[in-house]
């Protein structure tokens, strides 16, 4: 049997995904609407991504692959969101613990 080479790095299929933009956080009230305006970003992502979705059922969209981008930024954001989220939830457990 001949020698096994190695793995090459799988190349991602998707762009890299830029956070939603976030205003500074004084302009906006500091961490809460620095939150609001990342939840705002998800759902325009979640939007785009589903325009996108009818465009490529109804044959409007000329490239299936924006789409494809398109909600793969979406999911990825999701679950930024997500793990954020839990996080936080882990801070404020933990926050609660040491008063007691």
């Amino acid at each position: 049997m001949g020698a096994v080479s190695p793995a090459l790095p799988v190349q991602p299929a998707v762009a890299p995904v830029a956070a939603p933009a976030v205003g500074p956080v004084a302009d906006d009230g500091g961490f809460a609407g620095a939150l609001g305006s990342a939840v705002d970003g998800l759902q325009q992502l979640q939007a785009t991504s589903q325009t996108l979705a009818v465009q490529a059922v109804t044959g409007e969209l000329d490239d299936v692959h924006d789409y494809t981008i398109a909600a793969a930024q979406a999911s990825t954001a999701l679950e930024l969101t997500a793990a954020v989220r839990n996080k936080a939830v882990e801070a404020f457990t933990e926050i609660m613990r040491m008063q007691a």
